[in-house]
């Protein structure tokens, strides 16, 4: 590919772009990880993460991806034999499926069309039929990366209270965390798992638990051995502001500033903003004449918006001929739906004028690829911001 000029238009669901602020944090030099300094670091972020999580329960940071975190959910509170149940919401959750199976554990796998996020009232009907309360865990990806799927945590966890059923509930944020409303104390979530390189705006290698009292107790009798994924000794040794082995100190630097940009702007305002530009890219995607991979609309992602391509026309030619003519790189399809979708990632550092170029660049792929399309769309994209504006502006003018 040419050189081009200007900067590389990064629209993939993550990993997302890295706020010039987080960059300088972390250029930092490398500090004694026994040290005082360290252990004031340390307890600042592992208290931070509390809030963005929405819990008051301890919250564990692994140097490793979110996959990382699957395990050590899985290894934390379940043993070889045990049955969960888990919901076929895209390839993430089919991941984590295979990831459980590795260990021995039978999974319940509520098939889904990859269209739509879990559905409550089957994980109820699964839950109630368990008579002899064989299910351990309830495991749902909140936002499936692969699809622009959000499931509904909150009325999944109703449905688990509805059928009286005391299972554990485990959620994968790795791609909703602040960036999706998301409240792991409220929701009475045991395990939430997450990871750096989304929401969060860093580079890959951070990971996250957030571990109920429930889900501690049961780390106590299951019987799963683990070393470096242990809870006891991370929240042991974290109660100092250490951790049990050399942590990633230089993440850290971009994890205690990342976290005071989200307070900076405040939560609420983050996740309006994703809602905000999520729906002028759904109005684009309209507008040309495609169609969105989700769809139900109450369960759009506010992080990612997955496209179907017309029939015989190739998502992955497409997101080629865009990289090498217009510099922006957008997600490929993956598993079932690979080279039937692209995916516009809308998360992060992101803002209005930069979601307008990354749409400006997808339409003029279109184009250039020979896709069958209506132009207009980045114009409908602008017309949906303006009517948000609008309607925050009144808002604003009727409280003051």
């Amino acid at each position: 590919m040419a050189t081009q000029q200007g900067r590389h238009f990064l629209h993939i669901p993550g990993p997302s772009p890295i706020p010039d602020r987080v960059l300088r944090a972390m250029d930092m030099p490398i500090i004694d990880h026994r040290s005082a300094e360290f252990a004031r670091l340390g307890k600042t972020v592992l208290e931070g993460c509390k809030a963005v999580f929405k819990t008051a329960q301890p919250v564990v940071i692994y140097p490793s991806s979110g996959t990382g975190a699957w395990e050590a959910a899985i290894v934390n509170t379940l043993s070889s034999g045990d049955t969960v149940l888990m919901a076929e919401t895209g390839h993430f959750a089919t991941l984590w499926r295979q990831i459980a199976a590795r260990f021995g554990i039978n999974v319940d796998f509520i098939p889904g069309d990859w269209r739509r996020g879990a559905d409550p009232a089957a994980i109820e009907a699964r839950l109630v039929a368990d008579k002899a309360r064989a299910i351990k865990a309830v495991m749902v990806v909140h936002n499936e990366t692969s699809t622009g799927s959000t499931s509904r945590i909150a009325e999944i966890r109703k449905a688990i209270d509805a059928a009286g059923h005391p299972a554990l509930f485990m959620v994968d944020t790795i791609s909703s965390l602040a960036s999706v409303d998301y409240r792991h104390d409220e929701w009475q979530v045991d395990v939430t798992v997450s990871g750096s390189q989304k929401g969060l705006m860093l580079p890959p290698g951070l990971s996250f638990n957030a571990i109920s009292e429930k889900a501690m107790a049961a780390s106590k009798t299951n019987k799963l051995p683990r070393s470096y994924w242990d809870w006891q000794e991370m929240v042991k040794i974290n109660a100092n502001g250490f951790f049990p082995y050399t942590p990633a100190t230089n993440l850290l630097y971009g994890l205690r500033e990342a976290l005071a940009m989200l307070q900076e702007e405040g939560l609420d305002t983050v996740f309006s903003r994703h809602q905000r530009l999520a729906a002028a890219t759904r109005a684009a995607v309209k507008a040309w004449g495609l169609e969105v991979l989700c769809e139900n609309p109450a369960e759009q992602s506010p992080v990612l918006t997955a496209v179907m391509m017309p029939p015989s026309h190739s998502a992955d030619r497409y997101r080629k001929i865009t990289l090498e003519k217009y510099n922006i790189s957008l997600g490929s399809g993956l598993g079932k739906v690979a080279d039937k979708v692209f995916r516009i990632g809308h998360l992060g550092e992101c803002n209005e004028l930069m979601l307008l170029g990354a749409l400006s660049g997808v339409e003029m792929g279109l184009a250039a690829a020979g896709v069958p399309h209506r132009s207009g769309g980045v114009m409908a994209a602008m017309a949906a911001l303006e009517a948000r504006d609008d309607g925050n502006q009144a808002s604003v003018a009727a409280v003051a």
